[in-house]
């Protein structure tokens, strides 16, 4: 039984926040049963997003809606409000809330008083002040972005069949990622694979007219999965006609024209940008210790330094990793330490709430894993090495047993047994971009092809 009655907010709805709440309804039961303790989940989608799928999905080796997971069906004993924190008072307990009632009613932001805060906002793209940047860079942290940049890339394949103009084609056929870490190097896999296989059904495309290049300001692309399985990558790419430059930058993307630090210029109409990330702006709109990168410092029990009450875990907290033995050295901001951090989270608001011991969160870092598209991928875990096809399929098996829910377990393996028996998919729907267009015109409004273009082109 918890001492007094409380209210957790739990601001994010992502890997921690998702997980803890669950753990919490889980080690709770009985106290929400009998109206003990209330948990608010506040979160801007729904759903939580398993970011180590979108790779597959823009690639269309696994539905959108399987990548998601629902919240509210999860989190059945939790309130799911569908909005953003923008500013949190520690001090009061109280956080500013902006929900799609306050904008329809413009009333501005509801105050939302709590007793227990778990601030698992996550991360957003880190971009730095590139000319053309944010006219026309492509990100790749969300399932709307994976999906719209398959589509996109579809697209431009369909523009460069069309267009009887080299420059345009050659602009259409080359693609830029920018960024070699997970994020860069998967998603160009993926979708290197699948323009590959696509093209055999344009008679005037070939996988050796389509240019790909990679990025990477250090010199070395994923570090997570150790030096030597880094440059296998590197070759391995290369071997695939794949442009990788290091210890190079993008300098400039204005005028539809990838400028790099090295002197090559590049006509194209896609830049892809995967080149980290940063703390969420909800950080610094709190009254809670930072760190000089702008994380939570916090403690090896989850909870943020000097406070009481307060509880952060993944991108957003800078955790102590006690299994280093450096003082000073912090757990890595990726989905390993995240899931596991959010199960002592939940652990630990329960003990605290009923006066109990706390844990502290210990966990070596085990390895990585990493795909390069269909049957291709690098592995470096408990200090084995893999490359091609073994990695490739470990690292669908580790994905698979940790994505949540049966559910979601059974439709994602079901589809992979699907595509390995069919044909890929290769339908670009363009026109969710703009789903009105179409009725627009018929009713009297601005045809479609006068309809605002996305900043990366498609129309």
């Amino acid at each position: 039984m918890v001492k007094e009655r409380a209210h957790i907010l739990v601001v994010g709805g992502g890997y921690v926040g998702m997980y803890t709440a669950l753990r919490l309804q889980r080690k709770l039961r009985r106290e929400l049963q009998r109206g003990e303790v209330e948990i608010t989940v506040v979160t801007p989608d729904p759903y939580m997003t398993y970011q180590p799928f979108l790779p597959e999905a823009a690639a269309g080796s696994i539905s959108p809606r399987h990548v998601v997971v629902p919240l509210r069906r999860v989190l059945d004993r939790c309130r799911i409000v569908i909005g953003e924190a923008g500013s949190i008072d520690h001090g009061k307990r109280t956080a500013a809330l902006t929900t799609l009632a306050t904008e329809e009613e413009g009333t501005g932001a509801q105050r939302l008083s709590y007793d227990e805060l778990v601030l698992a906002p996550g991360s957003i793209s880190r971009t730095l002040p590139v000319p053309g940047l944010a006219e026309h860079g492509i990100g790749f942290k969300t399932v709307e972005e994976a999906i719209g940049l398959r589509n996109h890339v579809i697209e431009q394949m369909d523009i460069a069949s069309s267009t009887r103009d080299p420059a345009i084609r050659d602009a259409a056929l080359t693609f830029v990622f920018v960024g070699g870490g997970y994020a860069g190097v998967e998603a160009l896999g993926e979708l290197e694979d699948m323009a590959r296989y696509t093209a055999r059904y344009y008679h005037n495309i070939r996988p050796e007219d389509m240019k790909w290049i990679l990025v990477e300001a250090s010199d070395r692309i994923l570090p997570e999965v150790g030096e030597e399985m880094g440059r296998y990558t590197v070759t391995e790419l290369r071997r695939r006609n794949i442009d990788v430059r290091l210890g190079t930058r993008l300098e400039a993307c204005a005028d539809r024209v990838a400028v790099l630090s090295d002197g090559a210029r590049f006509p194209t109409r896609t830049v892809v940008w995967t080149a980290g990330v940063k703390p969420h702006p909800i950080l610094a709109a709190s009254d809670l210790p930072l760190n000089e990168r702008g994380r939570l410092l916090c403690t090896p029990e989850l909870t943020i330094e000097g406070t009481t009450h307060a509880w952060a875990a993944g991108d957003a907290a800078a955790v102590p990793d006690v299994t280093a033995g450096e003082p000073g050295k912090e757990c890595a901001p990726n989905a390993q330490h995240a899931l596991r951090q959010a199960k002592i989270l939940g652990d630990n608001i329960a003990h605290s709430l009923r006066d109990e011991p706390l844990e502290t969160y210990s966990h070596k870092y085990v390895g990585s894993v990493a795909s390069l598209g269909l049957h291709k991928g690098v592995a470096h875990v408990y200090g084995r090495k893999l490359k091609g096809y073994p990695a490739w399929f470990m690292h669908r098996v580790y994905h698979l047993s940790r994505v949540p829910t049966f559910n979601r377990k059974a439709r994602v393996l079901a589809e992979w047994i699907l595509s390995g028996l069919f044909k890929r998919e290769i339908v670009s729907l363009g026109s969710l971009e703009h789903p009105r267009a179409e009725f627009e015109l018929a009713a009297g409004g601005k045809p479609p092809h006068t309809a605002p273009k996305d900043p990366n082109g498609s129309s």
